[in-house]
């Protein structure tokens, strides 16, 4: 077994990266990351644009899916998780975004002491370069460039100013003292370039003599001698290899391998693993349980009027935005085709949304064109409503006992009947938004589900035939307290029951956020390289 490193950290992604980038702070810890995708040198994955052919073509993707959804029609849900160094933060769609304080108050009265907002606050202000300067709210001096986005597109100025007319609140930070209503988010670029968490944490690391990266680095299991993560079994170039931690392993692998890792290791439901003939080195019944995601269900309505993106596809246009973009930063090639977002309520009375609603300026179907070879495609507003709060929850199993095995992913999306009901509510609510006010001069006929999906049977018809996830998978090694016999991980992100081990990466949310999962996952892995720092 080699040796020579006193941390192993297992993926690279959103928080992996970070935990590795701070733990070789200390000169003396010789850490080593281990990433099972490839490097993150490619052009498409820092122009920000790009990331509609990356999410269309499942590029960098580990290619996962879910069973048949029992409740969406027997249809299999993508499962997308990015593989590559960076994580999903390498090929996602860079909104910053926290979810609503009252969430991590939640986190703490659910028994994660130290994890309410105003302790995790201060891990997301280090972690962050806030194109505002440092506030309360906000950081200015960590290594994540979080930049805004502009305000002046006619479609934006529309919708807001129809959100203002209907009484919803506006907000230019829903990350400040705001956290509801409309309003465009801040993204995780730098100079019109993607800064996914390995661009941010561990290339300006990387000169460290002390930290190790190796990529194409596939985990087969852990290494568990008398109750104790010692050391680490992966596959590269086809070899097997076998290497040591002094202090600990961190395991960074996400909401779908970080279980599967786990329990391939013989830690998690005893039974379970008996049945695929693993050898059961603790028996923790909660590892790949509670799976939960944000259920989405999209809508899509004409344009009155041609929209700049869709002109801006024009194949001219394009390669002249391509150039401005590689010397500049600027143009459409450096941001995202979105128009607005809300969050909002389903009804009166409750302490924080429990809806977004995401308008981009474009159809899934838009793609480069020009006159006399490729028609242009209908311009299209596209809505995306999601239920922030699912009651449904899912797991993540093993396949076999076989690492090469995909895991098994059952959602059991729209299981709990209030998520449907929310997302009607928000299909009826986007109708109602989009038929007054400035922004039904640009904006006309509902294209789908259509003016004939009216009825609550209607309307649940289409959303069960589409709906997907927001791609925010959680809660399959949930945290909660010492005494909580379906916690995984305790509040200091040990695993239950087995020595020199930690898991930090979205798995461990007890419940979801109701916002995106990367700069939570960002701040999960601040606070767990503290934590093994002692800081």
């Amino acid at each position: 077994m080699a040796s020579g490193f006193d941390y192993i950290v297992i993926g690279g992604g959103s928080a992996g990266s970070v935990v590795a980038a701070r733990l070789s702070e200390q000169p003396e810890a010789k850490v080593l990351l281990l990433e099972a995708g490839g490097t993150d040198r490619s052009l498409l994955l820092k122009m920000p644009l790009a990331f509609r052919l990356l999410r269309s073509k499942m590029l960098f993707d580990w290619g996962l899916e879910s069973e048949p959804e029992p409740f969406a029609n027997d249809r299999r849900v993508p499962a997308a998780r990015g593989r590559v160094l960076g994580g999903s933060s390498s090929v996602n769609g860079m909104m910053y975004s926290r979810g609503h304080p009252r969430d991590y108050d939640q986190w703490a009265q659910m028994g994660a002491r130290g994890w309410s907002f105003d302790e995790v606050l201060p891990w997301f202000r280090k972690s962050e370069r806030n194109w505002r300067g440092a506030s309360d709210w906000h950081g200015d001096g960590g290594p994540l460039s979080v930049s805004p986005m502009s305000r002046t597109d006619a479609l934006t100025r529309a919708l807001e100013a129809t959100a203002r007319l209907a009484g919803h609140p506006v907000t230019d930070d829903f990350e400040g003292a705001q956290p509801d209503g409309f309003g465009l988010p801040d993204l995780t670029t730098r100079r019109g370039v993607r800064a996914s968490a390995s661009q941010a944490f561990l290339a300006p690391a990387r000169h460290r003599p002390n930290l190790t990266i190796i990529t194409s680095a596939q985990v087969r299991r852990l290494v568990i001698e008398g109750g104790r993560a010692v050391g680490v079994d992966y596959v590269s170039g086809g070899v097997l290899h076998t290497v040591r931690a002094a202090a600990e392993v961190v395991l960074c692998a996400g909401a779908y391998a970080s279980p599967q890792i786990l329990m391939l290791s013989g830690i998690g439901p005893a039974d379970r693993l008996r049945q695929h003939g693993i050898a059961v080195a603790a028996d923790l019944g909660g590892v790949g349980q509670n799976l939960q995601e944000h259920p989405l269900a999209p809508m899509s309505f004409r344009a009155r009027k041609p929209f700049p993106f869709g002109s801006g596809l024009r194949a001219d246009k394009v390669a002249a935005s391509a150039a401005l973009w590689a010397l500049t930063g600027r143009g459409m090639m450096g941001t995202q085709p979105l128009t607005s977002i809300a969050f909002h309520k389903s009804r009166e009375g409750l302490e924080k949304p429990d809806l977004e609603t995401m308008f981009m300026p474009t159809s899934f179907d838009a793609r480069v064109w020009f006159p006399g070879l490729r028609k242009r495609a209908e311009d299209r507003l596209t809505v995306l409503n999601v239920a922030l709060r699912p009651g449904s929850r899912g797991a993540v199993e093993l396949r076999s006992g076989d690492p090469d095995d995909k895991p098994v992913i059952r959602f059991n999306l729209l299981s709990d009947p209030s998520d449907l009901a929310q997302l009607r509510y928000c299909a009826r609510w986007t109708r109602d938004v989009l038929s007054q006010g400035p922004i039904a001069d640009h904006v006309g006929d509902e294209a789908f589900p259509g003016p004939g999906a009216r009825s609550d049977a209607e309307l649940d018809a289409a959303i069960r035939a589409t709906v997907v996830t927001a791609q925010h998978p959680v809660g399959t090694c949930r945290m909660g307290a010492e005494t909580d016999p379906d916690a995984v991980v305790d509040p200091e992100l040990r695993v239950r029951g087995v020595e020199g081990l930690r898991i930090a990466d979205a798995s461990i949310m007890p419940t979801l956020i109701g916002g995106h999962t990367n700069a939570p996952a960002i701040m999960i892995g601040e606070r767990a390289a503290a934590m093994i720092r002692g800081l």
